[in-house]
């Protein structure tokens, strides 16, 4: 059914790009707003970056109701503005929000009375307040009377297909009542269900809470697979075993690090700012500590199983099956792979790479690698002194791996820990 508001999503990466089509789906008019020059002509040419979003989605947008653009000027026309862009962590781990703060510099003096700003961005709590409501009142525009204000975190499971935009409960936090009133009328055009809580800073902490919450057990039980694997046990046996017991414990599953531009950032949001508080979140961080650790524990275990081939990392030819932080996706912020490679790199690998989904290495802030990927045929899996399995795609064919391979690393259980030429990392 049609609709007369328009919006503006500042910001058209993973975050912003789905909701603009869920937007459009729900008949709102759309302008994406992105400063990168490439992805505009993208999108106004009908053509997809993200491989989960297909180019003909993109090409079937009805040319009314939505436009790509660079131009701040547009934001003049709509009704609310939501802002998806990156809020990264610095080189000390401290909460970088130039990204944010530029955008609403340039935002502020194109808004007018009457407009919804929204906030999507994960951040510490009391960025809503802190940050954003005093560029807009710079511009004689109050808060909770001439422009209702937001704090609604994105959720998504990449690779999930039942987890849509529409499907995902909203949380929404508003800076005042009539913020979060407008707020949910909102969102609740687009949205299945909107989860209203008493203040932007609530919702800002609910996010964090659900990140750290799988940040603190997915540190768990890589700690425990050090632990088991030091005992000689299987953890992954351990822990579908545990997953029986139908009450008290929910099952996570190691891995070589974590990825994804939330679980490794987000932690670090709030141990940051509870500093200022006088708090010393001590879990979250030891948690940080473990999985932060564990792409070096992967390359130790690759040292070793080379040691006992009489091998040295120097000179090995060594091939990483997976850049992505998860399988089946296209994603590689944050990725451990990156770090693998690189301490691989440092100690004098040659590498190689295979990923369906990630033909050419794109460049990193901390890690540059001038690679494509090439395919995981029996010949180039027979070619390497080891195989690393560091995401799991679907894509790969494990049978052949486990064949051809002379040895394999596997980060992610997806071969037998019995075959003589499989070890656990």
């Amino acid at each position: 059914m049609a609709n007369s508001q328009t919006v503006a999503i500042v910001g058209l990466g993973y975050v912003g790009l789905p909701l603009v089509l869920q937007c459009i789906d729900s008949g709102l008019g759309v302008i994406g707003l992105d400063t990168d020059p490439t992805k505009v002509q993208a999108l106004n040419s009908g053509r997809s970056y993200l491989q989960h979003l297909d180019s003909e989605r993109i090409a079937r947008l009805p040319e009314r109701a939505f436009e790509a653009t660079g131009d701040y000027a547009r934001l003049t026309t709509v009704d609310a503005v939501i802002l998806c862009v990156p809020t990264p962590l610095d080189e000390q781990q401290t909460p970088d929000l130039s990204f944010l703060t530029s955008s609403m510099e340039a935002i502020a003096p194109r808004l007018r009375a009457g407009q919804l700003v929204a906030l999507e961005s994960t951040s510490y709590p009391g960025t809503t307040e802190e940050a954003v409501a005093p560029i807009i009142e710079r511009h004689e525009l109050v808060v909770g009377r001439d422009i209702a204000l937001v704090f609604c975190p994105e959720r998504a499971d990449p690779g999930n297909e039942q987890c849509t935009t529409r499907a995902i409960p909203k949380v929404l936090g508003g800076i005042t009542p009539f913020c979060r009133e407008r707020g949910i009328a909102f969102y609740e055009q687009m949205i299945d269900r909107v989860v209203p809580v008493s203040s932007a800073r609530a919702a800002e902490m609910t996010k964090l809470l659900e990140n750290i919450h799988r940040a603190v057990n997915i540190g768990l039980v890589n700690e425990m697979k050090v632990v088991a694997d030091a005992m000689a046990i299987d953890i992954h046996e351990v822990i579908t075993a545990a997953a029986t017991k139908p009450f008290g414990f929910t099952p996570y599953r190691p891995g070589p690090g974590l990825g994804g531009h939330c679980i490794p950032i987000d932690p670090f949001y709030l141990t940051w700012k509870a500093r200022a508080y006088g708090v010393d979140t001590r879990l979250t961080e030891v948690a940080g500590q473990i999985n932060h650790a564990m792409p070096l524990y992967v390359v130790d275990k690759i040292a070793a199983a080379l040691n006992d081939r009489y091998k040295a990392v120097r000179g090995s030819r060594i091939l990483i099956l997976g850049l992505a932080y998860k399988k089946n996706i296209d994603d590689m912020r944050e990725t451990p792979a990156a770090k693998i490679m690189s301490e691989l790199s440092k100690r004098g690998a040659e590498l190689a790479y295979s990923d369906p989904h990630i033909p050419t290495f794109a460049p990193m802030r901390a890690y540059q690698f001038d690679l494509s990927s090439i395919d995981a045929t029996p010949e180039h899996l027979a070619a390497q002194d080891c195989v690393v399995i560091v995401t799991d795609h679907d894509a790969f064919d494990y049978a052949a791996i486990a064949a051809n391979a002379d040895l394999v690393v596997d980060t992610r259980a997806r071969l037998s820990e019995h075959a003589p030429n499989v070890v656990r990392a």
